[in-house]
């Protein structure tokens, strides 16, 4: 490969060089920039039937110069085939192109926002469903995929929260690796697809859950908390990382030697490329941090992103870089070179035309698929009240109210970032309750309001609808353009009269079932109160009516756990459930870590869910008391399964450090196991727990286990278990 490499560069003028570290998107004829008119778009000034009618430029003289590394977006296969056709056959290098696209969670079968699918708690059904998007991906022609977004999110407030595995970094970990894998498999198949891990680095953390806003924190929580995911999916052999919009501590993630050298390349060994966010080398400068695009394209590169997203800000700068001395050819070479690499790991150099039309057609939405669809969406819904057992409903109901805005909805359920998914591709609630129902229970419906707005005139309907029937089922939540990028909230309630409708609705006296539909944590105190059961449905795919269904009728017994702590209230803010220990823990005293005016503890903490069985835990045991810091310590306990019916439990083990160097969190995830038992059974759940991975690091940013007693914690959440202590001692 290498020598195959060398070859090439030897050849390559330095416009083609600078070509492989360009990606462009189809744009509109005669603009490579497309923002102007996506702006018409979003102020209304033209419609999406006019935007979506005009003529797209390929830029296929561009790929036919040698000029583009990249392309994104998804037009059709045959598109896809010619372009590329162009690029090996036509241009003069042959050098292929990778086609990107935002395959967050499914390209055309759509499966659970990420934030739900890690409610499961199960890394397995994310690999298979990342494989799934890449088998459909590829099959139209796309070889690259902007995901996994692996930031850790504890602001519910940012809308991106919805794209990532939630609030705790060892979950967070698996479940990069698992969609790494998924995505690429061994990358020898024609159905895998480029991983491209994001948004590196510390995104998550944006001041004031604002999107794009800037990130402070010290070194040690970098490295402790946002970092762990990104280092987990390299070494999981992810082919490509995409650089953050944010600055971290000054310097913005797209020219941070620290972050893109230093550590991802160094500490990580990552083999990759690096490509930037769309537009973020150009926002150099807006950021203050460029004093012009030359520089913020040369600052980029030399920091370590290899790609360009979008606006050409390479293609444009780094020639004359290079000519006035300001960037060393070496430099340049490097960044062509890695582009190459990946390229030829691929296996695009010797297959670059992996599908075809027909391949493409029996391949997106195959039943298979659809079937997957429709597991990962119940298997991700979370069971938080089931007060007086009213669920799982008895298919003998004469009738059953299916109400709310989002009741017979079947866009929103799909979630942002949808790929090219369809509406019509979707089952909706009402739908799905429909098809489920016995055939003596009548289904009424009324969606009482809509998701946003303050028209309570369908609040009528929806009532006389719940007064004829014995359940009520309201469907309320967000909307799919209420979460994603972008996306940031300054309110967690239900938005427009949503909240007021369940008031009404619980005010007529049967027994209400809210089925919550949205992006990100919600705080809704008062309908934990009043409701009679609530499911945390999230933006569920495809299928989500089905699943809704079958949980709501008990064909599924749900066994989904919180992967980020719901808050009480937006005010407390980040209540995520591993906050550092403070000298004044909250007590019923003024002068403590508390709130005047509310509790301090969430609505639902990290880890939460019910089911339609109940388990016990009993003796605990550690296999030793003391441990060397290179060794591990067996952990089991007796999990019984006490209820009426089989079930699934998440069985939970938190550490905490309870003296160290440094103010160390209360507890931390360290593992985790989904055991399914029959009513009546009991088993052993057995840990192994590494003491390696109790460490933190320390201002120099050395990782250390420190001697002393760790506190270990099993239980079904982060706020309850069986207690042991073992010491930690020099080894």
């Amino acid at each position: 490969m290498e020598n195959r490499i060398d070859a090439l560069l030897e050849k390559m003028t330095l416009a083609e060089k600078v070509g492989q570290l360009t990606s462009w998107s189809a744009s509109i004829f005669g603009a490579f920039d497309m923002g102007a008119l996506i702006q018409q778009l979003v102020d209304g000034a033209i419609s999406i039937e006019e935007f979506e009618s005009l003529p797209r430029d390929y830029h296929e003289q561009e790929i036919r110069d040698g000029l583009v590394g990249s392309l994104g977006g998804a037009p059709d296969v045959d598109t896809l085939l010619k372009l590329q056709r162009i690029a090996v056959e036509e241009s003069r290098l042959g050098i292929p192109i990778l086609f990107g696209f935002d395959v967050i969670h499914g390209f055309r079968t759509i499966f659970p926002i990420p934030l739900a699918e890690a409610c499961s708690w199960e890394p397995d059904l994310a690999r298979r469903t990342a494989a799934v998007a890449a088998k459909e991906a590829s099959a139209a022609g796309l070889n690259w995929t902007y995901a996994p977004m692996v930031d850790i999110a504890r602001d519910p407030r940012w809308g991106r929260i919805s794209e990532g595995a939630g609030e705790d970094k060892f979950l967070g970990s698996v479940f990069a690796a698992a969609r790494v894998e998924g995505f690429q498999g061994d990358l020898s198949s024609d159905e895998s697809v480029l991983a491209c891990v994001k948004h590196y680095a510390a995104y998550g953390a944006a001041v004031g859950g604002r999107d794009y806003n800037t990130v402070d924190m010290s070194l040690p929580l970098l490295h402790d908390v946002y970092l762990p995911p990104f280092e987990v999916a390299a070494r999981a052999g992810a082919a490509t990382f995409m650089s953050a919009f944010n600055d971290l501590n000054g310097v913005p993630c797209t020219a941070n030697p620290y972050l893109l050298d230093t550590v991802l390349r160094g500490r990580f060994g990552f083999r990759g490329f690096v490509v930037s966010d769309a537009n973020a080398v150009g926002e150099l400068v807006v950021h203050g941090f460029s004093a012009n695009l030359r520089e913020a394209s040369r600052m980029a590169l030399q920091a370590g992103v290899e790609m360009d997203m979008s606006h050409g800000y390479y293609r444009e700068n780094l020639p004359l870089a290079v000519a006035d001395g300001s960037l060393p050819g070496k430099d340049l070479d490097e960044a062509v070179r890695r582009v190459l690499r990946v390229k030829f790991r691929l296996g695009l150099f010797e297959r670059p035309y992996r599908t075809d039309a027909a391949k493409a057609e029996r391949t997106l939405l195959a039943s298979a698929h659809v079937d997957l669809a429709r597991e990962a969406a119940r298997r991700s819904m979370v069971l938080l009240k089931n007060e007086g057992a009213v669920l799982p409903l008895a298919k003998e109901l004469r009738r059953v109210a299916v109400v709310g805005p989002l009741a017979d909805d079947a866009a929103d359920l799909l979630g942002a970032w949808a790929g090219v998914g369809k509406p019509e591709d979707c089952v909706s609630v009402l739908a799905g309750m429909c098809a489920a129902a016995g055939v003596a229970t009548e289904i009424l419906h009324a969606p009482g309001c809509k998701v946003l707005g303050d028209d309570t005139s369908g609040f009528a309907d929806a009532i006389r609808a719940a007064e004829l029937s014995d359940v009520v089922v309201a469907v309320v939540g967000e909307s799919k353009d209420m979460s994603g990028e972008g996306g940031s909230r300054i309110d967690l309630g239900l938005p427009g009269v949503q909240e007021e409708l369940v008031r009404t609705l619980v005010g007529t006296g049967k027994p209400v079932v809210v089925v919550l539909v949205n992006g990100r944590p919600l705080a809704f105190p008062w309908i934990k109160e009043h409701a009679a059961a609530i499911v945390e449905a999230w933006q569920p795919g495809i299928q989500g009516g089905p699943a809704v269904a079958d949980v709501l009728f008990g064909a599924y017994n749900p066994s989904g756990r919180l992967a980020a702590t719901f808050p009480y209230s937006v005010g407390q803010v980040p209540v995520h459930y591993d906050h550092p220990m403070t000298g004044r823990p909250a007590a019923a005293t003024r002068f403590s870590s508390k709130y005047i005016d509310g509790p301090t503890e969430p609505l639902y903490p990290f880890g939460y869910g019910l089911g339609y069985t109940e388990f016990t835990y009993a003796d605990l045991r550690v296999d030793r008391v003391e441990v060397p810091a290179d060794g591990k310590v067996a952990v089991e306990v007796d999990l019984t399964n006490v209820g009426p019916v089989f079930g699934e439990e998440v069985v939970q083990l938190y550490v905490s450090d309870l003296v160290g160097s440094r103010v160390r969190p209360v507890k931390e995830l360290k593992g985790f196991h989904k055991a399914a038992l029959m009513p009546g059974e009991t088993r052993c759940v057995r840990f192994d727990l590494e003491i390696a991975a109790l460490g933190h690091h320390d201002e120099a940013l050395r990782y250390l286990v420190e001697p002393g007693e760790f506190r270990i914690t099993v239980g079904p959440d982060s706020q309850r278990g069986l207690q042991a202590t073992i010491r930690v001692v020099a080894g």
